[in-house]
């Protein structure tokens, strides 16, 4: 008999495990948990391939749909659906007092009756909205700003107390309940406190990371300068260290003798952050940085949380206090003119799937482009996968 998935409703804020403004990174990390996969064995991740800004949709059959935003990938709304179904069996609870159960021997089913009863009155109509969560009896295809304008429009008296709740929404909640767009970014919430808000790149120094916090100074990182134990301080222990052996780029080096040791040093990866730094072996300083856009499709997908850099240009005058920049949804023809106008840069073919033959893509390969001391990797659709700082 499989396990009963227990979950409880926090209007506004989320359901059972999941937390409104969640990344998706963290999310699929924590379906991943053999303990986790009992409760959801069929995880399906549905995307645009042609953008990486669009909403990305978990589907944890059979009882629950994720919605993630576009550009930073963060939890926006919950769907609970099919509250009847036994497989795995479902009890749906509010300030500890069950609303719904699949559970054999004590069935439960969830009508409008019992919404009023334990969430109060609210505008009639076909759907009961609350803040921060509302209740439909259609299995699909209403919308919410619909149900509020037809639930004014609807008398009390059309509606049947014995209707059967099909789905549970869950969403943040808004000063304006009828302009709240299911498209739009996560308001900032507590669950992102420590999480990176935007990496500013500076090209040939290295990086500057602001948090969500409101307490919380940005970390600079220097190329050439910041130590192993200086990123220890500052961000904490790396999540994998990882001591590099594949030396094969050195062969396009222009410098390079016969002779010369190669210094290949070690990886500290912040997976959490969607950021690699490799360390020099023999002066522990920081070598290079490299910044993982976490794109839907790529063979790099979900290793690494996306990573909301953003690489400055030079300030028009020393007055000037806004620098020009272009950030990591920017299409690569627009940051090939930004970093090198009027110049096609050298590139090389990649693909990431050559030594891992159980991974099959429809696209695969990608493209390295080299620019002063920056290096692009482009998917096929000319999206920025990758950016290493030297």
């Amino acid at each position: 008999m499989p396990p009963t998935l227990d979950l409880d409703i926090r209007p506004g804020f989320g359901l059972g495990q999941f937390e409104l403004g969640m990344s998706l990174w963290t999310v699929l990390d924590f379906l991943r948990q053999g303990s986790n996969q009992h409760y959801f064995p069929q995880v399906d991740v549905k995307f645009d391939p042609d953008s990486p800004t669009t909403p990305v949709i978990l589907h944890l059959r059979p009882h629950l749909d994720l919605l993630f935003s576009g550009h930073h990938q963060r939890l926006h709304t919950i769907c609970l659906r099919r509250l009847q179904d036994p497989h795995p069996p479902l009890v749906l609870k509010y300030k500890n007092h069950i609303l719904s159960s699949s559970v054999k021997g004590s069935e439960q089913t969830l009508l409008r009756l019992g919404v009023g009863q334990a969430f109060g009155p609210t505008y009639p109509g076909d759907d009961l909205c609350y803040p921060g969560v509302w209740f439909s009896f259609e299995e699909e295809g209403i919308t919410r700003r619909d149900s509020l304008k037809s639930g004014r429009e609807r008398s009390p008296q059309q509606t049947d107390r014995m209707q059967e709740v099909k789905r549970v929404i869950i969403s943040q909640t808004s000063a304006n309940e009828e302009d709240s767009d299911a498209l739009a970014e996560v308001q900032i919430c507590p669950v992102m406190h420590g999480d990176l808000k935007e990496v500013v790149v500076k090209v040939h120094e290295g990086i500057l990371l602001h948090f969500y916090s409101s307490s919380a100074e940005p970390v600079r990182v220097r190329l050439g300068e910041t130590t192993a134990q200086d990123l220890t301080c500052d961000l904490g222990p790396p999540m994998s260290v990882y001591y590099r052996e594949d030396d094969r780029m050195t062969i396009h080096s222009k410098s390079r003798k016969e002779d010369e040791e190669i210094d290949t040093g070690y990886f500290y990866n912040y997976f959490q952050h969607g950021i690699d730094f490799l360390i020099s072996g023999t002066t522990h300083v920081v070598k290079k940085i490299i910044l993982h856009s976490n794109i839907p499709g790529s063979a790099m997908f979900q290793r690494y949380k996306r990573c909301p850099w953003a690489i400055e240009g030079r300030p028009e005058d020393d007055e000037d206090d806004t620098p020009p920049r272009k950030v990591f949804y920017t299409r690569f023809e627009d940051l090939s003119h930004f970093l090198s106008p009027g110049e096609t840069p050298p590139q090389m073919q990649l693909d990431r799937t050559e030594e891992e033959q159980q991974l099959t893509l429809p696209s695969s390969a990608t493209r390295l482009f080299g620019f002063d001391g920056v290096i692009l990797e482009v998917t096929e659709t000319s999206h920025v996968a990758t950016v290493m700082l030297f």
